[in-house]
């Protein structure tokens, strides 16, 4: 605590000390306090967590090879098969568990591509505001905004040669960035002209630079956003595609459960549990994505914080 000196009133004496008030700074939480500060975030990435570690230790968890046809055919739960089997005698709690990893697969790189092409285009575009570059720039982004989405990645995916993976994504991510794209150009125009961002001007620093080490850092909240919105469309277009039969008909997904149940007419034969549960454990990924989004808006928006 500190003093400062105050005359006697009356004008004899020494000057008296009066005590002064000390001003508290409080610090800002790290990233990830703010985060976790969202009861919904809080459960959101405790389900995702969990989905992780199925995902990463599939093959010691599931109980069976998910390929394998050896059980009895539409056999109901039991200790061997905890949820049955199907039509072809194939274990679907292995499948659903092995399918966990396509999921995440294509969310965790549909995502990271998707937010990548939306970061150069909508920052480069942003910054340059006003150039031949710009308008370029805006006019593709435009053109990607008013394409209708879902024929053109069926379409992509119908006549390619080959399906994977690796072609899901690349559809996913060419197809989804300009919504993303626009929203980074707006935010990077206001920042712009900040004092930090002329005196890299004057430094000499060139313009990817400015862009990406000095503006970039400032939008860590709308970047992250703008991922998890990215990977949870990722994981839902990946199993629409794979349940209108243009996934990878070679891998396990929940996308491909629910299209060999359809074609197979699990309703009918009474295997609800094979449409039921996949479309379950993918409602409930696709939620919890969506919760973990509520928290990443904390970063940006300290009014919505809960306390």
């Amino acid at each position: 605590m500190t003093t400062t000196p105050v005359t006697d009133p009356q004008g004899v004496g020494e000057p008296q000390l009066a005590p002064e008030e000390t001003v508290e700074v409080r610090r800002p939480d790290p990233w990830y306090r703010v985060v976790w500060s969202s009861s919904k975030a809080r459960v959101g990435l405790v389900i995702v967590a969990v989905y992780v570690l199925v995902a990463i230790f599939a093959p010691l968890i599931a109980p069976h090879d998910p390929t394998n046809s050896d059980f009895v055919p539409l056999a109901g739960p039991s200790a061997e098969n905890w949820l049955g089997t199907t039509t072809n005698g194939q274990d679907i709690a292995s499948q659903l568990i092995h399918g966990t990893r396509i999921s995440l697969l294509v969310g965790l790189f549909g995502g990271l591509l998707a937010t990548a092409i939306a970061l150069v285009i909508g920052m480069v575009s942003g910054y340059a505001e006003g150039t031949l570059l710009d308008d370029a720039l805006t006019f593709l982004t435009n053109v990607a905004l008013v394409i209708p989405v879902l024929p053109l990645i069926i379409t992509l995916v119908a006549y390619s040669d080959t399906r994977g993976v690796p072609l899901i994504v690349a559809v996913i991510a060419i197809t989804s960035w300009a919504g993303a794209a626009r929203a980074k150009r707006a935010q990077i125009i206001t920042l712009r002209n900040r004092d930090f961002v002329t005196a890299s001007k004057f430094a000499g620093d060139r313009t990817l630079r400015i862009v990406f080490a000095e503006i970039m850092p400032n939008m860590t909240s709308l970047v992250a956003a703008g991922f998890v919105g990215a990977a949870t469309g990722a994981i839902g277009a990946e199993a629409g595609l794979a349940i209108l039969g243009l996934g990878d008909s070679g891998s396990v997904s929940w996308g491909t459960m629910l299209y060999q149940a359809n074609a197979q007419g699990a309703i009918a034969q009474g295997l609800w549990i094979w449409v039921f549960v996949p479309g379950l454990v993918l409602g409930i990924l696709i939620t919890a994505m969506t919760f973990v989004n509520f928290g990443v808006d904390l970063l940006s928006n300290p009014h919505l914080r809960e306390d």
